[in-house]
C-alpha cells in the first residue's frame, strides 16, 4: 500500500483516512513520549481490524508536515513498535516494518518509519478494546457488529499464516527450478493453476498474483527478503556453557546463519551439527564409532522446528545451540492447537499445513552422516517424529530429552549427548 515515495507524499499531503494515520515521535531524555504505546496499538490493531492500512512516523498531523525521526533513534523506535505488536496487541502483530527517507517542505530528506498493516486474519484487542477504522478515526466496536467480524475472521474459517499472500513479492521471485520440483509426470496445469493449488501463490484484491508466505519460504533463494527472521541461528560452543566474557578463550566452535528454501535449511543444519559434534569409537569387537547425538533424532528435531515453528512472529528465529554436554533448539511460537509437553508422544497438530505439504514432497538428503530413517521425503505426517527423538536419544544418552516451553512464545529442546 502507497509502495512508492511519490504515491506515499501525496496521501501524507491529502491527510489521514482510511487507510493512513500519522505521528510526530518526540523524545525525553532515552526514551520515546510520543506517540505512546498504547496509541501505537490502538492504532495498529483498527487498521487490522478495517481494511488495513499504513502508519507513518516521523509526519505532524497538522499541518502535515514531514520532520523527521533522527537516524540515531531508529533503532529505538522499531525496538518500541515491536514490542507494541507483540505485547500490547492480542494475537501479536506481524506488520511490515520499512525505514525511508521523505523529502520535508525545504527539501531536505529525513528518515521515517512506515508501518504498513494488512487486514488481520484475526480480530485484535489493544488497550483501547476491540477498535475499528473508520474514516480517520478509531471507534469500538458495536457488539452486534464484533459478534459478526469474530464470526467471519473465526478459526473455522481462517486463512493459515503460511497461506496468507505477501504483499511485496510477486511470482517472478520464486524460483522456478524450486517450485518445478513438485511437478509430477501427470502435471498439466499451467504455472498459475500449479501454484495455487500447491498453496504457494494467490490472487490479490487488485488480481495481481503472488506466492503466499509458503511459497516464499518453501520457493525464493532467500526468505529474509520478505520474513527476515526465516532462517536457522546456528552456534557451536567449545564448552557446556556460553562464555561470552571471556576473552582469551576463542568459545565459539562454529557460527552461522542458515539460510535458503526451509528444505536446504533442514539439509544445512544438520551438516552443521555433523561437522561440530564428536565421535568416540571402542575396539572391543572392532572399530565402533559412538557419536555424541543421534542423526536421526537430530534431523527429525529439526525438520519439526522448520516446519512447525510460528513464522508470524516478529524477531523470532530458530535457535541451534551446541555445547559438549547437549543440544539446545529453539523454536519460535507455543505448542499448536491444545497440544500439550505430554501428549506431544502421542498426538499430532500442523501449525503450517501448505509447508508441511511440500516438505511432504521434498526427498531426504542423501548425504547426511549417521542419518537412518526408513522413509523418502522431509515429512511423512505420521507424528512419529517426537517419538524417534526420544527413543533414539535415550537409547544414545541414557538420557531422555526434555522440550520445555518458554513465556508463551517459544518451545525448546534440549537433546543430551552420550558420555
Amino acid at each position: 500500500m502507497f509502495d512508492s515515495k511519490k504515491e506515499l507524499l501525496e496521501k501524507i499531503q491529502l491527510g489521514e483516512d482510511t487507510f493512513l494515520e500519522v505521528k510526530e515521535v518526540r523524545f525525553s531524555g532515552g526514551r520515546v513520549t510520543e506517540p505512546r504505546r498504547d496509541s501505537i496499538a490502538d492504532e495498529l490493531a483498527a487498521f487490522a481490524n478495517s481494511r488495513g492500512g499504513v502508519f507513518v512516523l516521523g509526519v505532524e498531523d497538522r499541518p502535515r508536515e514531514i520532520v523527521g525521526i533522527p537516524i540515531e533513534r531508529m533503532d529505538e523506535v522499531e525496538q518500541l513498535i515491536s514490542e507494541v505488536c507483540s505485547d500490547s496487541i492480542a494475537p501479536p502483530l506481524a506488520p511490515i516494518i520499512e525505514r525511508l527517507r521523505l523529502p520535508t517542505s525545504t527539501g531536505d530528506e529525513v528518515a521515517v518509519i512506515k508501518i504498513e498493516v494488512p487486514r488481520g486474519v484475526f480480530v485484535h484487542r489493544s488497550p483501547g478494546g476491540y477498535l475499528q477504522r473508520v474514516g480517520s478515526n478509531k471507534r469500538v466496536m458495536l457488539p452486534d457488529f464484533l459478534s459478526r467480524l469474530l464470526q467471519q475472521r473465526s478459526q473455522t474459517g481462517v486463512v493459515r499464516f503460511d497461506e496468507q499472500l505477501v504483499s511485496k513479492a510477486t511470482v517472478h521471485d520464486l524460483n522456478p527450478d524450486a517450485w518445478r520440483r513438485y511437478h509430477t509426470p501427470r502435471t498439466r496445469d499451467e504455472t498459475q493453476d500449479f501454484l495455487t493449488k500447491l498453496g504457494m501463490a494467490g490472487l490479490d484484491d487488485e488480481g495481481i498474483e503472488r506466492p503466499t508466505v509458503a511459497g516464499v519460504l518453501m520457493a525464493s533463494e532467500d526468505p529474509r527478503r520478505w520474513l527476515p527472521n526465516a532462517f536457522v541461528q546456528a552456534v557451536a560452543y567449545h564448552g557446556n556453557d556460553i562464555r561470552a566474557g571471556d576473552r582469551e578463550v576463542n568459545y565459539q566452535l562454529d557460527a552461522v546463519d542458515i539460510t535458503g528454501p526451509l528444505d536446504l535449511q533442514i539439509k544445512e543444519t544438520c551438516r552443521f551439527v555433523t561437522r561440530n559434534m564428536k565421535t568416540a569409537a571402542t575396539k572391543d569387537t572392532g572399530r565402533i564409532d559412538k557419536p555424541q547425538f543421534d542423526m536421526t533424532a537430530v534431523f527429525e528435531a529439526v525438520v519439526n522446528a522448520v516446519a512447525h515453528r510460528d513464522y508470524s512472529i516478529y524477531g523470532s528465529k530458530i535457535r541451534l545451540r551446541l555445547f559438549s554436554n547437549r543440544l539446545e533448539l529453539y523454536s519460535p511460537g507455543s505448542l499448536p492447537n491444545t497440544l500439550t509437553i505430554e501428549s506431544l508422544p502421542y498426538r499430532q497438530a500442523t501449525r503450517n499445513e501448505v509447508i508441511s505439504g511440500l516438505l511432504a514432497r521434498c526427498p531426504v538428503p542423501d548425504n547426511i552422516k549417521g542419518l537412518d530413517t526408513d522413509r523418502h521425503t522431509l515429512m511423512d505426517r505420521r507424528g512419529e517424529g517426537v517419538r524417534i527423538i526420544l527413543e533414539n536419544s535415550q537409547q544414545l544418552s541414557h538420557r531422555a530429552p526434555e522440550y520445555k516451553v518458554i513465556g508463551e512464545d517459544e518451545l525448546v529442546l534440549t537433546i543430551y549427548a552420550a558420555e
